[in-house]
Formats: C-alpha cells, structure tokens, sequence
C-alpha cells in the first residue's frame, strides 16, 4: 500500500510549504475544537450531574447531564447552516477562526460557572446557553476545516490528507482524557467535583491562542477562489443575484445530503457509544475504576489516531463507499461483544473493547471528509457536506449517550444498546449502498454544480 509521504500531490496553486501549512492548521484547530466538545460529555458522565443536578440520584443526575450535552448537537446544524451560508460566500478561512474563538470562549467560561449550590437553578442554565455556543461553533468548523484542505489537495490522495482533520477527533478526545486521567489519578474525587473538573477547561483559553496562531498564517483554498471567481464574473454577464448556498444545495443535491446524513448515522452513535457511555457502563455497571477507564480511552484513542489516515489512504485505493461499509458492518458485528468484553473487568479487556470500536469506527470516519467533499460542488461545498454532516448529529450522537443510557436503566442489559447501535449501522449501509463512488472527482469542475443529485 502506498501511502504519500510528502504534500508533493497538492495542485501548483498549493506550494508544498503552503499545503504542509495548512494541513497542519487544520488538524490543530480541529483538535483544539473537538478537545472542547468531548471535555464536556466527559465531564457529564463524570460530574456535571452532582455538580449542576445534585438534587437528583446519580443515574438520573447523568441523564439529565447528558441532556444538556445533547443540546449542543441541536445547536450544530444551525451552525452547520449560518457558517456554511457565509464559507461558500466570503470563503473558508474566514469563518474558522470565528469558529474557534466561539468554540474556546464558552469552554473557558464553562470552567468559570458557578454550580447549583451557589446560585441555584441559573447554573444549569447558564451551563445550557455556553452548551449551544459550543455545538454553534463545532457546527461550522468541521465543514471549512476538512474543506480546506481537500481543495487545496489532488484528488489522487485526497482520501489521506483529508482524514487528517478528521484525526483532530482523535486528538482532542486524546488530550480531553489525557488531563482527565491525570487529575483522577492526582486528585481525590471529592477535591475534582468540588472544583478539579475546572483545570480542563480553564486550559481551554491557552489552546485557542495556539490554534488561532496557526489557523490565520493559512491562505483561502484556491478553489474556492477560482470558483468565487467565475461566480463573480456570472453575476456581472447578467446582472443579477445568484440563490443563497443553502437554497442552492438543498435545491439541486437533497439527495446526496441525504446520502451523508446517512453516512453519519453509525459513525457518530458508535463514537458516542465508545467514548462517553462507555464511562457510565464501565464504572456503574461493571464496577471499573473511573482512572482505569480513562486511561484505557486514552490508549484507545491513540490507536484510532493511527488508524484514521491509515483508512482514508485505502479509501484512495478502493474508493469511500467499500471502506465505509466494512466499517459499519465490523461497528454492527462488534456491538454485541462490546459490552460482555467491559463486563469482564481491567484495562486490558475495557482498551480492547474501546480499541477495536475505534478502529472500525476510523473506517467509517477517515474517508469521509473526502466523501463529502466530492458530493458537492464548490460554490455550495461548505453548505452541502456542514448540513448533511451536522444535522444527522441531532439524532446519532447528540441523542446516543442519552438513549444509551435510557437503555440501560429501562432493560436492566447492555443488549438493547448493542441493537441500537447495530440498527444504524443497517441504515448506514443502505446508505452507501444507494450512493455513487466519488473517489477521484474534481473539485474544481466549474459545471458541477450544474449536475443533477445523484449523477456520477
């Protein structure tokens, strides 16, 4: 298998420098974001219920946790929808470092918040609003962030260099456990609820500054620049307005916004399913220590970092949907050992069942940046592949933990959160399956927005 080892394949418009640079910002920033998202479920599985729901018992202080951490995937496709709109209008770069100053102000100022004991009914309240700012933000990163770089890219290897903003999943998930698992392993529980769980958020603010350095040294993708270009060029010949991204899209590609929100169904509840619910099953119900877990996750997910470019560069050699489909088929199969294996108790079987669902997760997860970057055209890309991507996120992952949860409390048994995960990936195949290869397409074809949905 070859696998690039150099920004060599970037077009002429992206000098080798230039692409290394912009990759390597858009891996930064997305790790900073996503570092910020996973921060908050893990400190909903955590503490956020004794915290701001101290009046509840425990299990019913974690749901209603979660159902604050769900709140922000209702917020990303409106997200999704403004910084889509505004991306395919002014460009990519633009919007990102909005993106990201959004993303580290209400983390930092999560870590500020007072708690129920202090002032009430206000702190889940407060807690919810910075919540929505969050999932706001998160919804339009991922669009410009992977965009960024597949326009900058060729389509030869358009499947690696796109997986790695994708990898930035990963890397904020990593660094969020990282200091979680150093404060469990330093700090007595009661010390990191009553106010420990502040540190990671707090640190928030010093990772904005890195990602904000790195994000405003990158150019506008040149693509975009072309196409903003002849669009120019169009509205001058007849003197009239062009339609609204977001009207054009919907309009001209429903289809294959339905094909990615598909795509998404198995990807995002078996992320959550793995990496949040597994710290509610393992210390609740299968008595694991809450360091063992973390620490498991951390390893768990340095795999999947490896693993992530490793799938987008075979999706180069056999196309995105063969990859993708193996993924939600292996996600499907691997449900139903997932937890019997965490039952058994230790960190070795709780790394192994967080590490195989990570690796099976990455199939799915590293060609797709690329997959939906090729569903759309460039005047319509950021809208297209942010709506298609964000708002499949209210019903898998935002609502994943909590109907896992659910779940568990209502059956007593790990076996309906396994049916449930196996069901969407079901739906994930069908999706793939009704959907065209795009491995390979242009993304720089002036005519294919003129294309009808669902022609290759």
């Amino acid at each position: 298998m070859a696998v690039p080892n150099s920004p060599s394949d970037a077009p002429a418009a992206a000098p080798r420098g230039s692409f290394a640079k912009v990759v390597t910002s858009s891996l930064i920033g997305t790790t900073v974001e996503w570092y910020d998202f996973f921060l908050y479920g893990s400190a909903a599985a955590l503490v956020f219920g004794a915290v701001f729901f101290p009046e509840s018992d425990p299990l019913t202080g974690v749901l209603l946790a979660f159902g604050t951490y769900a709140i922000g995937f209702v917020a990303r496709p409106l997200g999704g929808l403004v910084f889509g709109h505004f991306g395919d209008r002014v460009g990519r770069k633009k919007l990102l470092v909005i993106s990201l100053l959004m993303m580290g102000g209400a983390t930092f100022a999560i870590g500020l918040l007072p708690a129920y004991a202090t002032i009430g009914t206000a702190a889940p309240l407060l807690l919810i609003t910075l919540r929505l700012i969050q999932g706001f933000a998160l919804g339009g990163e991922w669009g410009g962030a992977v965009l960024l770089v597949s326009e900058h890219g060729s389509p030869k290897h358009r499947g690696f260099w796109a997986s790695w903003p994708q990898a930035g999943v990963p890397c904020g998930n990593l660094l969020a456990t990282a200091v979680l698992a150093v404060l469990a392993a330093t700090m007595a529980d009661s010390a990191f609820e009553a106010w420990g769980w502040r540190i990671p958020f707090l640190l928030s603010g010093i990772l904005v500054i890195v990602g904000l350095y790195v994000r405003l040294a990158v150019e506008e993708s040149p693509v975009f620049q072309a196409a903003a270009a002849r669009a120019a060029q169009a509205r001058a010949g007849r003197d009239a307005g062009e339609r609204a991204p977001v009207v054009e899209v919907v309009r001209r590609h429903w289809r294959e916004i339905l094909v990615a929100m598909g795509v998404r169904l198995a990807e995002n509840i078996s992320y959550y399913v793995i990496t949040a619910f597994i710290l509610v099953y393992a210390v609740q119900e299968a008595g694991v220590e809450r360091g063992t877990v973390l620490n498991a996750l951390l390893a768990a997910a340095a795999v999947q970092l490896v693993a992530i470019p490793i799938w987008g560069t075979l999706s180069d050699r056999f196309g995105r949907r063969p990859v993708i489909a193996f993924g939600a088929i292996g996600t499907g199969l691997w449900a139903f050992a997932f937890f019997p294996i965490i039952d058994a108790g230790g960190f070795g079987m709780v790394l192994a069942a967080a590490g195989v669902g990570l690796v099976l997760h990455a199939a799915m997860y590293g060609p797709q940046a690329a997959f939906f970057s090729e569903l759309f055209g460039t005047r319509t890309r950021y809208s297209g592949a942010s709506i298609g991507y964000q708002l499949a996120s209210i019903v898998a992952g935002g609502l994943a933990p909590l109907i896992a949860t659910w779940l568990l409390s209502t059956f007593g048994t790990s076996v309906p959160v396994s049916v449930y995960v196996a069901a969407a990936c079901v739906l994930t195949v069908g999706a793939v399956a009704a959907s065209r290869e795009t491995r390979g397409r242009d993304l720089d074809d002036p005519v294919f927005a003129e294309r009808s949905a669902g022609k290759g």
